[in-house]
């Protein structure tokens, strides 16, 4: 009688606990969007450049000053509400006062930072992206197949970013911005996939950051960086890399590899097989290759947790901005590189959220 007695008051003392943490959790989900509010707050008001530039701790009178406020305490609450979360940090200025100093994650925030993610913050946290969200139930229950993001804006995101130069201007900035980092880990990682290739084709590669990086990093590349005419129109000049405009639907310039990121996850899978034939039509039979990155969603990721989540994160992105876009799992990449015509393929995980598939005819 003892152990049951003793089993029930700790059943109830788990429930307890489980009911508890429900409490703080969902309190959490309630007010989550005020994480992404303040950090594009700061991101606007130039606080994580200001920081860098200034070199030692500021206080919060100098910084209030600097920034042009007109009173420090709303400046002071963004602050403390950032620090509380890591971003940023109080230090002392050695005169007795409190002054403000970068984080490695608040450094992630600089608008002119070399792996800078502030343009991809900036382009999710817009009105044009977060309009969307709203309609994951309608979506969820339509029966016919308007996006999310049609359905507020009545066009698909491609062709709002056609008739609205600024918000095209932020997905090309974000992107860039994601290129960077990605590039970066994909050089550390597996360099040796660019060996052999003298002409590259980077499908759908936006204002040409991605292209232009893997170009300079391998010199013997010529690159060719593919994509609508408005995205084109307004990609800088770099040496070695040639800028052509089209449609990846109806055919793409020959080269010995096509490169392909963060562009098949836009799509449905028969879209994807149409954009891969297409690739696959125009690299050599024998040693052509298509490098895909992309995320592979998987219950196990290098024990990586919060990269896996972040997956399931971008997924609910694809559903709320894209029609038939998804994030994909290995045996998903291999049912589409299968029907496109590849005759096999490999994954190769690097220090991103996205990994690199190598695909062969």
């Amino acid at each position: 009688m003892g152990e049951e007695t003793n089993g029930s008051v700790a059943r109830i003392h788990e429930g307890d606990k489980a009911e508890s943490q429900a409490q703080e959790d969902i309190w959490k989900y309630t007010f989550g969007f005020t994480e992404m509010a303040a950090v594009k707050c700061a991101i606007e008001l130039g606080i994580p450049d200001f920081l860098e530039n200034h070199q030692k701790p500021i206080t919060l009178n100098q910084l209030s000053s600097a920034l042009g406020c007109s009173s420090s305490n709303f400046l002071y609450r963004i602050l403390r509400f950032l620090i509380n979360r890591g971003i940023f940090k109080e230090e002392s200025t050695g005169h007795g006062e409190i002054g403000y100093v970068q984080t490695p994650l608040s450094r992630l925030l600089r608008r002119d930072g070399g792996n800078s993610m502030a343009a991809l913050v900036l382009l999710e946290a817009s009105p044009v992206m977060l309009a969307p969200w709203h309609f994951l139930n309608a979506r969820v229950l339509a029966k016919g197949n308007t996006a999310a993001f049609s359905a507020v804006h009545g066009k698909d995101v491609w062709e709002y970013a056609e008739t609205n130069p600024e918000h095209s201007k932020l997905i090309n900035d974000a992107m860039a911005c994601h290129a960077r980092v990605a590039i970066r880990a994909i050089i550390d990682n597996c360099p040796e996939i660019f060996k052999g290739i003298e002409t590259l084709v980077d499908v759908g590669g936006g204002d040409g950051t991605t292209i232009s990086l893997l170009v300079k990093t391998f010199p013997w590349i010529r690159g060719i960086n593919f994509d609508l005419p408005h995205v084109v129109s307004v990609a800088l000049p770099c040496h070695g890399v040639r800028h052509v405009e089209g449609n990846m639907f109806d055919s793409i310039p020959k080269a010995d590899a096509a490169f392909l990121m963060s562009v098949l996850h836009d799509w449905s899978d028969e879209k994807c097989i149409q954009i891969l034939k297409n690739c696959i039509k125009i690299i050599p039979k024998d040693t052509g290759k298509v490098i895909i990155v992309e995320v592979v969603l998987e219950k196990e990721r290098g024990g990586n947790e919060k990269l896996k989540d972040v997956g399931f994160m971008l997924d609910m992105v694809m559903m709320a901005h894209t029609t038939n876009g998804k994030e994909r799992t290995a045996k998903e990449w291999a049912h589409i590189l299968t029907a496109a015509g590849f005759n096999r393929h490999c994954i190769k995980h690097i220090n991103a959220i996205a990994s690199v598939i190598l695909a062969y005819p």
